[in-house]
This record gives C-alpha cells, sequence and structure tokens, in this order.
C-alpha cells in the first residue's frame, strides 16, 4: 500500500497589490525610529532580495476558513471522490480566522470544522483538526496523513494549508511586503499504485530559535495600538534555514532510497526567492553537484510568501501546467520542503 495525491486544487485570490502600493506607507525600525531610506528605494531593495513585485490579499468580506473551503472544493473535484468517504480534514493555518478590521482571531469552532460544514459533509466520522506549525504546517499535515493511512487508521485525508496573512501585518514594518494570502488543499489517499510519499523528515528547533518569528506590537511606537503583529527576526532566520534546511533535504533523500539524479523539481517553501536558491544551491553541494536548471519552480514573484499555502499552491500550478516553464510527469520524484515559526524544518520525497 502507498499513499498518493489523487487530487489538488488551490485557491488564488484576485485582489493584486503591487510594490508600489507601498509607496506611501510611514516604515519605522523596531525601536520606533524612523527608517533611514526613502520608500522607493526600500521598495526596491525589498524586490531584488525577495523577487516580489506582487501578492494576493483576500476580499474583506472573506477570512481563512473560506479560501480553504474554496481550495478543498478544487481538490475534491481534482481527485473525483465522495467527499462523505474522507476520514480526515487536516487544516494547517496560523492565525486563524481574522476578520476585516478585527483585533482578535477567531479559533473555535476549529478552521477544520469551518472548512467540514462548508463543505456540507454529514459523516461524523470525518474528524477535523487544524495544525499549527508554522509555514511548514501543510507539509507537517501531509506527514500526519501519511501515517493515519499506513497505521490503518484513515483511507482518505484532505490535507489543507490556508492563510490570510494580510490581516495580521503590521504596516510601519518593511517586512509587511513580504506576506500574502492564499489556500491550497490535496486529497491524500491509499493506493496500489507505484510512488506516493517515499519519506520525510521534520524538526523543531526551540532552544535560541523559538522566537525567531513571533507576535508583537507595531513599529510605530508613537501610535497607540492594541493589535499585534507576525514579527520576524530575518536575518536570523536566513543564517538558520540556510544552515539546517539543505541537511534535512539530504536526510530525507537518503531514507527514501533514490539517488539525487532522480529529482525532478523540489518544490520548496516560498520565503524569499534569494534563500531558496541559497538552500537549493548548499543541497546540490552536500552531493558535489551544480543545482540543474529549472529544478526549483517559484510563484513568490507573483503570489508573495502565503505561508502554508506555497507549497500546496506551487504544486497546483506546476502540474497543472500554469506555470510557465516547469512541468512534472507521473513517476517523476519530486522534493517538498519547509521552514517557519517555530523554528520547524520538514521534507518529503515524493513519487508522483
Amino acid at each position: 500500500m502507498n499513499v498518493k495525491i489523487t487530487g489538488i486544487g488551490s485557491y488564488i485570490p484576485s485582489e493584486i497589490a503591487k510594490n508600489e502600493q507601498f509607496g506611501n506607507h510611514h516604515f519605522y525600525n523596531e525601536d520606533g525610529t524612523r527608517f533611514g531610506q526613502e520608500n522607493e528605494t526600500i521598495i526596491e531593495k525589498f524586490k531584488a532580495i525577495t523577487g516580489i513585485h506582487e501578492r494576493r490579499y483576500i476580499p474583506k468580506t472573506m477570512a481563512t476558513s473560506d479560501i480553504a473551503s474554496f481550495a478543498a472544493e478544487n481538490a475534491i473535484k481534482n481527485a473525483g471522490i465522495n467527499k462523505e468517504e474522507l476520514d480526515y480534514i487536516i487544516v494547517a493555518h496560523n492565525y486563524g480566522d481574522v476578520k476585516h478590521g478585527s483585533v482578535q482571531s477567531d479559533t473555535v469552532p476549529s478552521i477544520a470544522t469551518r472548512v467540514k460544514h462548508n463543505l456540507k459533509i454529514q459523516n461524523p466520522t470525518c474528524v477535523g483538526y487544524d495544525m499549527l506549525f508554522g509555514c511548514p504546517g501543510w507539509i507537517e499535515s501531509m506527514i500526519q496523513a501519511n501515517a493515519f493511512i499506513k497505521a490503518g487508521i484513515a483511507k482518505k485525508c484532505l490535507v489543507i494549508g490556508a492563510e490570510a496573512l494580510s490581516r495580521v501585518v503590521d504596516p510601519h514594518d518593511r517586512d509587511s511586503m513580504i506576506y500574502s494570502d492564499g489556500a491550497g488543499a490535496a486529497v491524500v489517499e491509499a493506493t496500489e499504485e507505484a510512488g506516493g510519499i517515499l519519506s520525510h523528515f521534520s524538526a523543531t528547533y526551540a532552544f535560541e530559535e523559538a522566537h525567531f518569528i513571533f507576535f508583537g506590537e507595531s513599529n510605530n511606537l508613537a501610535k497607540k495600538d492594541n493589535r499585534r503583529y507576525i514579527k520576524m527576526y530575518g536575518r536570523k532566520i536566513y543564517e538558520f534555514a540556510l544552515s539546517h534546511v539543505p541537511d534535512a533535504m539530504k536526510t530525507c533523500l537518503e531514507k527514501s532510497g533514490v539517488g539525487i539524479d532522480e529529482v525532478k523539481k523540489i518544490f520548496i517553501h516560498q520565503a524569499n526567492e534569494k534563500m531558496d536558491e541559497a538552500i537549493v544551491n548548499r543541497f546540490y553541494k552536500l552531493y558535489n553537484k551544480a543545482t540543474p536548471d529549472k529544478i526549483m519552480p517559484m510563484s513568490i514573484n507573483k503570489l508573495g510568501n502565503s505561508s502554508v499555502a506555497t507549497v500546496p499552491t506551487l504544486y497546483d500550478l506546476v502540474l497543472n501546467g500554469e506555470l510557465q516553464g516547469h512541468s512534472i510527469q507521473k513517476g517523476d520524484v519530486v522534493i517538498f520542503a519547509s521552514v517557519g515559526a517555530g523554528m520547524n524544518i520538514n521534507a518529503i520525497v515524493y513519487r508522483v
């Protein structure tokens, strides 16, 4: 018995926020002092490092559970299954439903429960729960679904990654330009067909690294603001990712028994273009090899960083031929990998 993705779907919001929209923002340092460069310079440097030209935001009327449901519907349709046969709905997110203009996150009932309700699934033994694992949450949820199926606890699981980071960004923090909204989902099933999840690896570093990403106050300290926003120590995360993610990918690949030359694509969390390129380059250097051309599809330039949604959305785009210059075929070996709050790292080696 193998465990494979039999359906994939995503939801990409229609609202496009270009870099130029940040031209009128007032950016401050962490200590509340005004940032010393003009916004045009800030934006140009940001684009050069992250690769982001624009990002997507959800409409004011929507929340995370809504877009998770849309992606789920697309995955179920793609799989051609009866939704009542699902044993688990696992939803990876980080901030719950934050309504437009609200200062509070709503996670009761769980996002998974809300998705099940929106899908109108009546089967009570279809169990829904949420995964809080930072940006690697969707991959970790896939690992759990794989375990459930291999253990005989489940036959079909719906695994979703959804986030609306536009609701938790500080407009006075330059890092706010990184984040976006989106959702991706996969139907995962037991099958006799060859391939599927060949190996996986996960790790949590929480000694010095636990608070590299955190919730903090606005950089505009002069303005009374009771809200808390997503914050990060970007340089520390960059160095951490380059030190640990390539080794995690190598460990996972070695567990799979697959050779490095068999890998056709690496679907890595869309966090920062330069960082992702450096991670993949270091991964190939571990094998004394040059990085192959077009091994790493990227969507961050148009979609930004939607946290848990980036990997499944990227896979959906490539699988359906919607990312120019990239394609995968049945039997190809790919790697899913991510890094994020925790600090958590994980990877999956998967044969399509």
